[in-house]
This record gives structure tokens, sequence and C-alpha cells, in this order.
């Protein structure tokens, strides 16, 4: 038998879409989760033609301005997703200067859980204040982060 207690779940950049999706869908699944420079308020974002690369990921991901896209999209966005329920523990990272994934969206997606959860698991958003949506470009401070 398998014990949530135990199991951690960590993705980067869409790979955080996935582990956000994951924690709304089945946030019993999972002790911890790690979104890592996630792009969690897909509808939000997708919509807003400002942000750098929107249009372009259209073709990619829909255009939430037509119907089947925005019904497509709104069953896997974390932010819209976001129930009265008990959640895991996370531990969140942004870049304040990222363009492909803003950090408003993984503040907005804590603000959420927490306002919603029903438990005392603890949520952690780390925004660094100098980097994008790569991190570090050394290898020791990468590591260094990681640890």
């Amino acid at each position: 038998m398998i014990d949530p207690n135990k199991i951690v779940i960590e993705g980067r950049s869409a790979g955080g879409l996935l582990v956000g999706a994951a924690l709304t869908m089945r946030p019993d699944l999972f002790w911890v989760g790690i979104p890592e420079v996630p792009f969690v308020d897909v509808l939000n974002t997708m919509s807003d033609t400002t942000i750098p690369l929107t249009t372009e990921g259209w073709t990619q991901w829909g255009n939430p301005n037509e119907q089947g896209s925005f019904d497509i999209m709104s069953q896997y966005c974390p932010y819209y997703n976001v129930r009265t329920n008990s959640y895991p523990h996370m531990y969140c990272t942004a870049g304040l200067h990222d363009p492909r994934d803003p950090y408003w969206g993984i503040l907005k997606l804590v603000a959420k859980i927490r306002e919603f959860k029903t438990d005392s698991n603890t949520q952690v958003i780390r925004v660094r204040l100098t980097q994008g949506h790569f991190g570090s470009a050394s290898r020791y401070k990468s590591i260094e982060e990681l640890a």
C-alpha cells in the first residue's frame, strides 16, 4: 500500500502546472508539493495578451477566449480548481523577472489555497528577486538552492 504521507511531487514551469493540477484535483495523494516557477493561473494568464508569449502560446495551450479551449483549460487550471479541502504542504518558487510564468500566478494560487484549506499544513513561497524563469546560471548556486 502506498502512503500519501511519504509522497512529494515536484515540477518546474509547465511541470509546475502539472503539480498544481495534481494538488488541486487530488490533494489527498501528496504530503508535499513543490511547484517551481509554475504556470498555475492558466486561464487568466492566457487571456492577458500584454504578457509576452501569450498569443504565441495559444497554439500550444489553446485560446481561452474560445469556448472549447476555455472548457478544457478550466478542467485543469490549478487556480480555477481550488476548493474547500485539505491541501498538502507546499514549497513554491517564482522569479520576480520571469516573463514566462509571472510570479503573481503562484502568489494568487497560494492565497486562494490558504483561504479555502481546512488543514494546518504550510504553504511557503520563495520569490527570487534577481532571477527570471531559469534560476541561477551558476552550477554551484543551483545546487545550493536545491539543497
